[in-house]
């Protein structure tokens, strides 16, 4: 069974490549809200909907017009792109997997995607339609397969990057007679309990707290500067560039924590959690889109997917904390600041994230169980919050 992958590369254009990337990204964040705005009009003024292909063949049209004549000058495969990408935006709107289609801004992250032949890899660098020369490539690993399709961008910080997607066959790991919970949390991002007894303690790096100092001291220099001047955009390249450090600390940490939990065990199981609801306490808010708990159980579960493992999700509402992993006595209350307890029924004594991963562990593996044989394929449960 085939995936698709997206492997992302630093790109190094010089200012003559820079600029004409520049015209392409605007380009085709204009067609892009151009459309938008048609389709939208469309929608509220006529009460019909238009679709990928009437909005082409409106656009073939505007750039015979001498006002958007300069639509020319960029690849028409991008343009045509940045059609599809709001297509697929409408797509996951009518779904239910976003919101509504918003309008792009200069000053967020630019893209251009490009596809069939309107991109090419000679030689260890990159040729992109309508941009002089070949664009210098940082290849950090080799590409498994010829990419159908790549995508520049040009993030906050200033940064040039480029993604191919290509095909990769599953590889799937030998089968291992392991099963964990896991817990996630704040002192330590997951606290795993295996089949075997082993409690383990991930920890947690908090990039965004070591970093918040000097983020505040940026942002308050920002603050101070006037919008639009040379010393305002320095120092809003300066934010940025805090931003994305953070970003690339936390996405590098939950790679290698996903690669390693995926690797030594069969079964994962995890408590679904509703991260959009926890975020409204703002108490703990920045702790929670600190440690990236959603990032974490995406990259898990396609991770796994591909390994031939099995991930299970406990529902929310199982009382993995409260609930004695020796007796399976549940107490009535466990506020958040007790981090040790004593079970009133049997006398154990629990470390409070470590009990809970036991409990998530054995459900979820009997729950897996139940299913089938969980090393034939990589699944995902959502079981009933039971006290069984």
């Amino acid at each position: 069974m085939g995936y698709q992958l997206a492997y992302r590369y630093r790109l190094y254009p010089n200012p003559e490549q820079r600029a004409e990337l520049a015209k392409t990204f605007g380009c085709a964040r204009w067609v892009y809200n151009w459309a938008l705005r048609l389709r939208t009009d469309a929608y509220y003024g006529e009460g019909r909907s238009m679709g990928y292909a009437e909005t082409a063949q409106l656009l073939t049209q505007k750039k015979k017009e001498a006002e958007t004549a300069w639509l020319a000058e960029c690849s028409a495969v991008v343009l045509q792109q940045s059609l599809r990408n709001l297509e697929r935006a409408f797509t996951n709107f009518f779904e239910g997997r976003s919101g509504y289609p918003s309008f792009k801004r200069k000053r967020d992250r630019q893209s251009a995607r490009y596809v069939g032949t309107a991109f090419d890899v000679r030689d260890g660098r990159l040729k992109l339609a309508k941009i002089p020369g070949t664009i210098k490539v940082r290849w950090s690993r080799t590409l498994p397969s010829k990419p159908s399709s790549c995508t520049v961008t040009l993030d906050s910080a200033g940064r040039y990057h480029v993604s191919f997607v290509v095909e990769v066959d599953a590889k799937p790991l030998p089968k291992l007679n392991r099963s964990i919970g896991v817990d996630l949390g704040l002192n330590d991002l997951v606290v795993t309990s295996s089949s075997d007894g082993e409690v383990w303690y991930s920890g947690n790096p908090r990039h965004l707290r070591k970093s918040l100092r000097r983020l505040k001291r940026a942002q308050r220099s920002l603050s101070r500067k006037q919008k639009g001047s040379r010393n305002w955009e320095k120092a809003r390249r300066k934010v940025a560039r805090i931003h994305a450090k953070i970003a690339d600390q936390r996405r590098d940490f939950l790679h290698k924590l996903t690669r390693k939990l995926v690797d030594e065990n069969q079964v994962l199981c995890f408590e679904s959690l509703a991260v959009k609801n926890m975020v409204r306490n703002r108490n703990i808010a920045l702790s929670i889109s600190d440690a990236g708990w959603g990032e974490l159980l995406r990259l898990v579960q396609y991770k796994a997917e591909m390994a031939g493992r099995t991930v299970v999700l406990i529902d929310r509402f199982f009382p993995s904390s409260k609930r004695c992993s020796a007796c399976g006595h549940v107490i009535d209350n466990l506020p958040l600041n007790v981090r040790c307890w004593t079970c009133p029924e049997c006398g154990a004594e629990h470390q409070r994230d470590a009990n809970a991963a036991e409990n998530i562990r054995r459900v979820g593996h009997t729950r897996s169980r139940a299913c089938g044989d969980p090393g034939k394929s990589s699944s995902a449960f959502m079981l009933a919050g039971s006290d069984r």
